[in-house]
């Protein structure tokens, strides 16, 4: 067992307790206590995954995910925004390790820097997405490809500094890390996506050739490529106006499974994703024209509420059945698709 200990208090999101948290050479081990003697509960590390940030609970802030081979998932969260990148750049090197057949050995971090209680990075977002005082959305090319709605690093820092919500470029270099790590920002382009991955001493670069975007701004990325893919990225350029994980009916099988949705306007579209993170769609439904209501499951046609499901019928009269977690939830979805229908191209 190796004696590199990572401390921490981290929360176990099923009980949201303290815990103590110990990194092995081949798993975690977690403790009611730092003085027990015996763990409450082992995560072996061969073969899971990391998702960091993890964003399954909106409150909560400086989250991640370990998911083990048997689909377990199992969520932790740290104090703040250095810790949790300590403990995420740990966690995938002793993975790395294990893959490789290598012993792990952590190297000492600097000390952990926390965000000022005054920050909040929900309002700094909205700030910086002001149409009039916000970062400049543009096109910027680079590697022959095109990057719409985007923006580069060192923009983020100058707005930073300028705008007087950081003291310096390095403490701008912080925030914009969390904002990162948060969501709030995302990478564009292989440059910031390596540093997110962890190849760069900082998940965010202030680098004028580091492009970033705003998650809801329709950014999408053009290349040298087929008609067929031209069209394809044309549903993207839409702006995002809700998303959120829905329970989708299969056309196949009448299976349920949870998807992430998200819905564009102009044109209108409704992509749906695997929830755990992957980057393309499974795929999308074309909205314009379409009719969405909810819809009565119970086979004597009373209405069931508890259920929340709704249903859209393309121009093509293709059947979506989706299921909402609430009632308010399925009214504001059926609400926001009836306007993209109408209004999207």
């Amino acid at each position: 067992m190796s004696q590199n200990i990572l401390k921490t208090n981290c929360n176990v999101f099923n009980t949201w307790k303290p815990m103590w948290v110990v990194l092995l050479e081949d798993g975690i081990e977690f403790y009611k206590k730092k003085s027990d003697n015996s763990p409450k509960g082992m995560i072996p590390l061969k073969g899971s995954t990391l998702t960091s940030p993890c964003q399954d609970f909106g409150k909560r802030m400086f989250v991640f995910k370990i998911t083990t081979t048997k689909q377990q998932d199992h969520f932790f969260q740290a104090a703040f925004l250095e810790e949790r990148d300590a403990w995420v750049r740990d966690i995938k090197k002793a993975i790395k390790c294990i893959e490789g057949g290598q012993k792990f050995a952590r190297k000492s971090t600097r000390r952990s820097i926390r965000l000022p209680e005054t920050i909040d990075l929900g309002a700094l977002y909205l700030s910086m997405k002001d149409t009039e005082k916000g970062i400049k959305e543009l096109n910027l090319e680079k590697d022959k490809k095109i990057f719409n709605h985007c923006f580069t690093g060192n923009c983020v820092i100058d707005w930073l500094v300028s705008n007087q919500s950081v003291r310096n470029r390095q403490e701008g270099l912080m925030i914009a890390s969390s904002l990162l790590n948060e969501g709030y920002l995302q990478p564009a382009g292989d440059m910031s996506k390596s540093a997110v991955d962890g190849t760069a001493e900082n998940p965010f670069l202030d680098n004028p050739d580091a492009f970033y975007y705003f998650p809801d701004s329709g950014f999408f990325c053009e290349e040298n490529s087929s008609d067929d893919d031209v069209i394809l990225k044309e549903e993207f350029r839409g702006v995002i106006i809700k998303q959120g994980c829905l329970l989708k009916q299969g056309h196949r099988r009448k299976n349920w499974k949870v998807r992430k949705f998200i819905l564009r306007e102009d044109p209108a579209y409704l992509h749906y994703y695997d929830p755990a993170g992957a980057e393309d769609p499974l795929g999308a439904i074309h909205l314009r024209g379409c009719v969405v209501t909810s819809v009565e499951s119970n086979s004597n046609g009373r209405k069931s509420e508890e259920e929340n499901l709704f249903e859209i019928i393309t121009a093509d009269e293709v059947h979506y059945f989706l299921q909402a977690a609430s009632p308010k939830e399925r009214t504001e979805w059926i609400k926001a698709i009836q306007v993209a229908s109408r209004t999207g191209k």
